[in-house]
């Protein structure tokens, strides 16, 4: 007899246990991928040596620019403190005067008030505003000339007294902002200088070596841009001695067939203006040799260190010539000749921001206080990137 039953379905679950497997196996999968992909970035990308030598190169170029800030804002610092003291000197002075003044004013009406004048006399003198005690009460014709003319000085004092005073409140006030700048530039300087030791500070020895192997290349190139110079310098100055030569042996052939000067020769007549500036120029540079080996130190006038700005500042005070402090107020002073043209003496300016300055020797080459951590000495102009050539008298 057949049976009813009908028979066992088969069930789904023998058949998904391995999608279940499988499943697990790609989402651990996805997930190890993940943290993979998430773990990757933590490990930044270490800058490469002419990187980092490129962000010390512009720290300290930020620095001298903040050196110069710190220069200006120190010089208008000591000029308003002059003149809030010049100031405040000549309100001392108004102030005794007014006090002269009002004593003198003071005796009238005491001696009015003994011999029994009219009152408001003494109440005139003593009043915060006199003149126009004067017209409330028509007493202008009662004075004396030297009662009128004591009431007259003490208005004037009185008001040259409150005028200087405003003065020398305004000029405390400027006073106050330029120590502010000051304290400023400071700070600025003292941070780009700490982030580029900082810099520094993390190479490695074998780093450094390599940097200093990119400075010498840098160095080399600069050195033989400046010999470029030297010869171009050298060949127009052969040029100009042989045209002086066959100028002054014409003049001489001149004068022996008994031909007469005219006058009209093309000489410049700057002879003895070149001469005079060689003679400062030679002191110039007998100065700043003599300081060969000091210290670069920011804000630094002499005589144990200097900044670049300070060196040259220093250097042609020696020829008798003053020069203002800071870099930009240099650049302004004399006459800006061609880089090829240059003379020594003269001043090489750098930077489109004229952040930097040396004292040109001759030869393409300079002497220049350079940067924190380095001394006072002679290097190729070509080293920075040149904005102009300046000669100061």
């Amino acid at each position: 007899m057949a049976s009813h039953r009908k028979p066992r379905a088969r069930t789904a679950g023998k058949r998904t246990a391995p999608a279940i497997g499988i499943t697990t196996a790609a989402l651990t999968s996805v997930a190890l991928l993940s943290q993979s992909a998430q773990a990757a970035p933590s490990a930044p990308t270490k800058p490469s040596l002419e990187e980092v030598q490129k962000k010390v190169d512009d720290l300290y170029h930020q620095a001298g620019v903040a050196t110069q800030k710190y220069n200006s804002a120190k010089e208008k610092t000591g000029k308003q403190r002059k003149k809030v003291d010049h100031l405040l000197d000549d309100v001392a002075k108004r102030t005794e005067k007014l006090n002269e003044a009002r004593q003198e004013l003071g005796s009238f009406a005491a001696a009015q008030y003994r011999t029994g004048a009219i009152s408001e006399t003494a109440t005139m003198m003593l009043a915060n505003d006199p003149q126009g005690y004067f017209d409330q009460n028509h007493l202008s014709d009662r004075l004396t000339e030297r009662q009128k003319k004591a009431v007259d000085d003490y208005q004037t004092e009185q008001a040259s007294a409150t005028k200087q005073r405003t003065k020398a409140a305004k000029s405390l006030k400027t006073l106050t902002d330029s120590r502010d700048d000051l304290r400023t530039s400071k700070r600025t300087v003292q941070k780009k200088l700490g982030e580029a030791r900082k810099l520094l500070s993390e190479l490695t020895a074998e780093e450094k070596a390599r940097l200093a192997a990119i400075e010498r290349k840098k160095e080399q190139e600069a050195k033989r841009k400046a010999a470029e110079l030297a010869r171009k310098q050298a060949a127009e100055a052969e040029r100009e001695r042989k045209a002086e030569e066959a100028a002054q042996k014409e003049k001489k052939e001149k004068e022996k067939d008994g031909g007469q000067d005219s006058g009209s020769g093309t000489g410049s007549g700057s002879g003895s203006t070149d001469g005079s500036y060689a003679n400062k120029a030679a002191k110039v540079i007998d100065f700043a040799e003599a300081q060969i080996g000091k210290p670069y130190v920011w804000g630094a006038t002499g005589p144990d260190s200097y900044d670049c700005s300070g060196l040259t500042q220093d250097a042609w005070k020696a020829a008798g010539i003053s020069l203002p402090r800071t870099t930009w107020d240099q650049v302004k002073v004399g006459t800006t000749v061609k880089t090829a043209d240059a003379k020594p003496g003269d001043l090489v300016f750098f930077y489109d921001d004229i952040s930097h300055v040396g004292i040109y020797i001759g030869n393409g080459k300079m002497i220049h206080a350079p940067k924190p951590g380095a001394n006072v000495r002679v290097e190729s102009i070509y080293y920075m990137p040149i904005h102009s050539v300046v000669r100061p008298a």
